[in-house]
């Protein structure tokens, strides 16, 4: 084998030129293949993180109805009892959770201003403890809560996030100035933001509407704080902490699961009161299996260079064998079996289909570079690829090179020394 490995090199060498433009059907082929593929996962990376974030891995499973998240701001509080300190600990003992919080949310709170600056458009929170830590907070100036104003009711604090900031007091330091919510004073005690800060990629009118959704800032009280302003025994939110990206969906699933039974709510009637959570991975598989099928037929026609190049390999290999008649003769006559004969041509034929196989990669790989520096595509080479891209190359010279290999181990001796 290694004989015939260093015999196929040394033929492909004697004739440079011939077996570069024979290899060249397989190096374009490859090359297309990877930078279709590698395309596809950096979008299908681009998607993920456009619609989960980095780095928090938090979903949060909220009350729906209709398949809508239930809005407060405008329906009266639903009959649904709240969670108690049993459901609260058994969320909390679920699979691959990292962490938990609960809060009260209004995605668009009316009555919130400070001084003449509207501030409603903002959501507000009334949160526990844990929720900026779970939530991948932190604070940038002032202070969190304190323990006594996240346990006595009626605490006039709140934290604000930079969004606030920038809208109400611009570069004013907002700490010890009141907001005004539903006409009770809170006090601004701190200014969070996110530990990962991420923000979407937006090419496209479609990407602002499909991943911008929530470009509002957020004003957060201590939960205690809450029935100060909306009352008691409002349904809450439940954030987790998922251990991975991967593990959200099911720990989102089993969350909501696990209330809706504690809670008693029908799950089989769309239009009935129930928990569920956020399909942010569900989204994202969704526009991540579409962006990939528009791209099959491209790897289809990418694929027919490959075929293109197999047939080249064959018509080189069908040269070689009528150029080599006498060398095939001369080798028979020395007593060299058929099977050698067909080893040592079925070789050259798969170390020319390799080596094409290899410029094709690192083509790929350079161009899909290239392509997106220039036109700001993400792209993330596949390793799998690369080794399906190998193997494929390597049986492309296999199959295309065993005709003119099996012509070559079928020549008569005599026949073929008396060949001119």
């Amino acid at each position: 084998m290694l004989e015939n490995i260093r015999l196929s090199f040394r033929g492909i060498w004697s004739h440079k030129m011939r077996s570069f433009l024979t290899m060249l059907g397989i190096i374009i082929g490859i090359a297309a293949i990877i930078v279709i593929v590698s395309t596809i996962q950096g979008t299908n990376e681009q998607i993920k993180q456009n619609l989960v974030g980095s780095g928090t891995n938090t979903v949060s499973v909220a009350l729906y109805q209709d398949g809508w998240t239930y809005e407060f701001d405008y329906n009266p509080t639903p009959d649904v009892q709240p969670f108690n300190d049993d459901l609260r600990a058994e969320l909390a003992g679920l699979d691959h959770v990292d962490g938990i919080a609960f809060i009260h949310r209004r995605d668009y709170s009316d009555q919130m201003s400070y001084l003449k600056t509207d501030l409603s458009s903002n959501s507000l929170c009334g949160v526990s403890g844990d929720y900026f830590a779970v939530s991948g907070y932190q604070v940038t100036r002032g202070r969190g809560f304190s323990q006594r104003e996240l346990t006595e009711p009626g605490a006039r604090v709140c934290i604000i996030d930079k969004t606030v900031r920038a809208t109400a007091f611009g570069s004013e330091d907002p700490i010890g100035k009141a907001l005004e919510i539903k006409g009770v004073p809170f006090t601004v005690v701190g200014v969070v933001q996110s530990r990962d800060v991420f923000e979407p990629t937006i090419n496209t009118l479609e990407d602002w509407y499909t991943y911008s959704t929530d470009r509002n800032g957020h004003v957060f009280l201590p939960d205690s704080a809450w029935p100060l302003l909306f009352g008691f025994d409002e349904p809450e939110t439940v954030v987790l902490r998922a251990d991975s990206t991967d593990n959200m969906t099911s720990v989102g699933r089993e969350a909501a699961k696990r209330i809706n039974t504690a809670l008693n709510l029908d799950t089989t009637d769309t239009a009935a009161l129930q928990y569920k959570s956020e399909n942010l991975l569900d989204q994202a598989a969704d526009l991540q299996q579409l962006a990939s099928s528009t791209n099959i037929m491209l790897i289809a026609i990418a694929s027919i260079s490959l075929l293109v190049g197999g047939i080249g390999v064959m018509n080189i290999m069908l040269v070689s064998v009528t150029e080599r008649t006498r060398e095939i003769g001369l080798k028979k006559a020395l007593g060299a079996r058929r099977k050698q004969i067909l080893g040592q041509f079925l070789t050259e034929a798969a170390v020319l289909s390799l080596l094409g196989g290899l410029l094709g990669i690192v083509a790929g790989i350079v161009l899909a570079r290239v392509i997106s520096y220039v036109m700001q595509i993400p792209v993330a080479i596949s390793v799998p690829a690369i080794l399906v891209a190998i193997i494929f190359s390597t049986l492309v010279g296999v199959i295309f090179g065993l005709l003119p290999s099996v012509r070559a181990s079928k020549l008569n001796p005599i026949d073929a020394l008396r060949y001119e």
